[in-house]
C-alpha cells in the first residue's frame, strides 16, 4: 500500500488585524498539512515584501497561497457579507490565474450556507477606491477591488511554480459605502463571514494533493 503524499504548505495571507483576528479565530481542526497565516500588512508594496520575504524559507517550497481578507465589491446588488471568489487577480503587472475557483465556491456554500458568493476578476489597488472609480473598475470586467490580492498573488507566483487563489469578503458595495470596518454593521458582518471560511480553505488545499519538493 503506497503512502498518501504528504500535502504541501499552505500559506493564507491578510492584510490588516482584524481579518488577522478574524482567520485565527476560525476553526482550524481541518488543516490537512503545515498551515501558515500571515499578516503582510496594507497595500501591494507590503503585500508584495512580506510574501517575497516569507516564500524565501525552503519550508515553504511549493507552498499553496490563498490570498483573503475584506474587499470592496464593484457590481451593483453586492452586499456586506457576500463572497468573492476570484478567477484572475489583475494589478499594474498584469494578471495571475487562480486555481480551483469552482471547488472553493462549492466549499464556502457549504461552509456559509444562504452566503451569496460572487466568481469573477479581482483588481488590486493602491488606495481605497469610492464613487465613480469604482464604476470605472467595475466597467473593465472586475467584480471586487482590494489592495492586496494581486500583489500577493503575483509575488507567489514569481516565487515559485505554486497553486494559488483568492478569496475576499465584501465589506463596503455600490450601495452600502462604509466608511470604518471595525464600527458599522458591514464590517460586523465580513468580520463574521471571515471567521467561518477556514473549513473551505482547508478543503481547497486538500484538493490540491502535491507532494513536497
Amino acid at each position: 500500500m503506497s503512502e498518501k503524499p504528504e500535502a504541501a504548505p499552505l500559506l493564507i495571507a491578510c492584510a490588516l488585524g482584524i481579518e488577522h483576528l478574524a482567520l485565527r479565530s476560525g476553526d482550524r481542526s481541518g488543516a490537512d498539512g503545515p498551515v501558515t497565516l500571515l499578516r503582510t500588512g496594507m497595500g501591494p508594496r507590503a503585500a508584495e515584501r512580506s510574501v517575497t520575504r516569507l516564500l524565501a524559507d525552503p519550508a515553504l517550497a511549493g507552498a499553496a497561497v490563498l490570498a483573503t481578507g475584506f474587499c470592496a465589491g464593484l457590481a451593483p446588488g453586492m452586499h456586506p457579507g457576500d463572497l468573492v471568489v476570484a478567477e484572475e487577480a489583475r494589478d499594474p503587472h498584469g494578471s495571475t490565474p487562480c486555481v480551483g475557483t469552482d471547488l472553493l465556491v462549492r466549499e464556502l456554500a457549504r461552509a456559509l450556507p444562504g452566503h451569496t458568493v460572487h466568481t469573477g476578476p479581482v483588481t488590486g489597488s493602491d488606495h481605497i477606491v469610492r464613487g465613480q472609480e469604482r464604476s470605472r473598475l467595475f466597467a473593465t470586467g472586475a467584480i471586487a477591488v482590494d489592495m492586496e490580492s494581486a500583489a500577493t498573488l503575483h509575488s507567489a507566483v514569481r516565487a515559485g511554480t505554486r497553486p494559488v487563489a483568492a478569496v475576499r469578503v465584501v465589506v463596503d458595495a455600490p450601495e452600502h459605502e462604509l466608511v470604518r470596518i471595525g464600527t458599522l454593521r458591514g464590517g460586523i458582518s465580513a468580520f463574521r463571514v471571515l471567521r467561518a471560511v477556514l473549513p473551505a480553505f482547508f478543503e481547497w488545499h486538500r484538493s490540491l494533493l502535491l507532494p513536497r519538493r
